[in-house]
């Protein structure tokens, strides 16, 4: 099980499961990622946040502790 946190720069995923829970889920779930969508992975900051991602289009930046809860195959 891989999780979008450890993709590197420049692949492309699809989404298999949210595994976060309540306002953390429904805040990534908001943002269009949802089961069976494609992301981009555009950059990957070195140390800290964001991970940035394309997502329907749409470029987004999201923290590396919800990046840990999007399962990707």
């Amino acid at each position: 099980m891989k999780t979008l946190r450890q993709i590197a720069c420049g692949e492309e995923v699809t989404v298999k499961k949210i595994t976060g829970e309540g306002p953390v889920k429904r805040r990534i779930m908001d943002m269009g990622i949802t089961k069976g969508v494609n992301i981009f992975v555009r950059k990957v900051a070195p140390l800290g946040d964001p991970v940035e991602i394309t997502v329907r289009g749409y470029e987004l930046s999201i923290r590396k502790a919800d990046a840990e809860m999007i399962e990707v195959e």
